[in-house]
């Protein structure tokens, strides 16, 4: 572990670095290992399994990581062609009294089912088209071509919690609730039976008292919209799902056949921050997709001639301000916090200059070695912590022209150029010596605490690889960071979890799951004491276990 200091700001470093197709990109790297294994199917484990302890975990850290991520990538003799397209491995760590067990399984989808029927791939996923059965005459296999996709409900992003139940849960509009002790598939959940949405992130917000807000676009012949969504927090009934999910407003997209893209949003103590980014979505090619036998990542472009513009959105009324927030291009997909100060909107998130990074992680180029591998990683724009400064308070004599951002503490700027335009530019939330990680994606805070609240620390990976191959403790004080790292060793999204004295923003550990793709069964859960980011202590899984997506902690204390 390594403990470093940096400098306040990152200009000179960004100034230097290469630009390639007018997008900033840093300094070439060679050599890099091969990570073939962390795409490489493994076999479910769905009995809990003892691990091996070395060093020390903390006897208060009571519960259940759970991770999610896809763990299978072909089906009978055809292969998956990207990263996202895996079917659900659903993971549990399950920490009491200093130990710990392991447990998998795959998630029991309609998706899974039916290939597993088959022994081929059965539906569609975001990178690879469903070939027509091959057990059919010749003219019903050209009549399938005409078939609209069937969106997948292969949930393999995250684990999400709705009125105190556990669900699993992609971008379509089909989630999971699942046991979190046994991993079973408990029930297929619709977000379409409830409100009028085609589909619902991965990554809700929630309140304290547990309302949950998300969004999800919707189609209609008018064009495509995107609604603001929020789910009560209890239940009226031992079943109840998503009953009483409400849609608060809907956004019409700016190009009414051609939405951005969004993988997560904002949200501070009053308003909802949804992010149009220049990441389209062409509704046509999608629809036309298995027709052109294109799949559904053929219909995502990106276009750096468009702004970014940030909506933001009154929780309680549904009122959608008129003042946009713009900024030049740039792509996000998780923002670390946002909160209200002094009449501003801080909105901090992991943000790149260039949008085309999704379609990068197919399964051929994590499986590439040599220069090959090199290559697509030198291709990839690199992602930083950045800081927006949104002013909440803009009337009628606001003056035009000038910054009015006064706040002393930060660069970004805010500059008012039409009646109902702000544009904004951001302050970088780290020193120079994160280019040497490679930038930082996979950001979490103390949650449960801080959301929507001024804060201090933040955590996420470095990646100067395809996948994280470091942990990073960032402090805005100062912007010093604090970074775990080992040669060979890959450590997926950290995981807060505070301590049940805690007195402090970082009173706690951390915790994350390591993969190890050139070493046989050598998985571990790291936890790192989250205010020194020492290691406390690791627990080996004899089993081998995919890189994967995003978890949360059951905490059973």
């Amino acid at each position: 572990m390594t403990s470093i200091p940096t400098q306040q700001n990152s200009a000179s470093a960004l100034k230097k670095s290469k630009s390639r197709k007018n997008i900033n990109h840093f300094t070439d790297v060679h050599g890099l290992p091969c990570i073939e294994k962390i795409v490489t199917s493994v076999e479910e484990t769905p009995e809990p399994i003892n691990t091996k302890i070395t060093g020390k975990i903390p006897e208060w850290v009571n519960g259940s990581l759970l991770r999610n991520g896809p763990g299978k990538f072909e089906i009978g003799n055809q292969r998956f062609n990207h990263w996202f397209d895996g079917m659900a491995l659903l993971h549990q760590f399950k920490i009491s009294n200093g130990q710990v067990t392991y447990k998998s399984r795959f998630l029991s989808s309609d998706s899974y089912q039916a290939n597993k029927e088959h022994n081929r791939i059965a539906v569609s996923e975001f990178g690879t088209i469903m070939m027509p059965d091959p057990c059919k005459n010749f003219f019903q296999r050209f009549l399938s071509r005409f078939e609209l996709p069937k969106a997948t409900d292969n949930a393999n992003v995250s684990f999400v919690t709705y009125k105190g139940d556990y669900f699993v849960s992609t971008e379509t509009n089909v989630m999971h609730r699942v046991d979190p002790e046994t991993l079973e598939t408990t029930k297929k959940v619709d977000w379409s039976k409830f409100i009028a949405v085609n589909g619902a992130t991965a990554h809700p917000h929630t309140e304290p008292d547990g309302t949950t807000y998300n969004m999800g676009n919707s189609y209609t012949p008018k064009g495509a919209y995107y609604n603001i969504i929020c789910v009560p927090p209890t239940k009226q009934t031992a079943d109840d799902t998503l009953e009483g999910a409400t849609v608060l407003c809907a956004i019409p997209s700016v190009d009414k056949t051609k939405p951005s893209y969004y993988h997560s949003f904002a949200m501070s103590k009053n308003y909802v921050v949804f992010i149009e980014q220049p990441i389209k979505m062409d509704l046509l090619k999608i629809v036309t997709g298995k027709l052109r036998t294109k799949s559904i990542s053929d219909g995502f472009s990106w276009d750096p001639k468009l702004n970014t513009i940030f909506h933001l959105i009154h929780k309680q009324t549904g009122q959608v301000s008129t003042m946009k927030y713009v900024a030049k291009a740039l792509s996000t997909f998780h923002q670390i916090n946002a909160y209200e100060e002094d009449g501003f909107l801080i909105l901090d998130m992991c943000a790149s200059d260039d949008g085309q990074a999704i379609t990068n992680y197919n399964v051929q180029n994590l499986r590439k070695s040599g220069e090959a591998l090199d290559e697509v990683y030198n291709t990839l724009c690199r992602v930083f912590p950045r800081r927006f400064v949104l002013p909440l308070n803009v009337f009628h004599a606001t003056p035009f022209n000038q910054n009015l951002n006064e706040r002393f503490d930060t660069t970004a700027t805010a500059i008012r150029t039409a009646k109902n335009k702000v544009f904004c530019t951001h302050e970088d939330l780290h020193g120079e010596d994160l280019h040497q990680y490679g930038g930082l994606e996979f950001p979490q805070i103390n949650y449960s605490e801080y959301n929507t609240k001024p804060y201090r620390y933040f955590y996420g990976c470095g990646f100067r690889h395809l996948v994280g191959d470091t942990l990073i403790k960032m402090d805005l004080k100062g912007k010093h960071m604090k970074v775990w790292e080992h040669p060979g060793l890959y450590p997926s999204e950290p995981i807060f979890v505070p301590s049940p004295d805690a007195t402090e923003e970082d009173d706690g550990v951390v915790l994350s799951v390591v993969i190890t793709p050139n070493k046989d069964k050598s998985t571990f859960l790291l936890v790192l004491d989250a205010k020194t980011f020492e290691e406390l202590g690791r627990a080996a899984v004899p089993v081998n276990i995919p890189y994967g997506f995003h978890g949360t902690f059951n905490n059973t204390a």
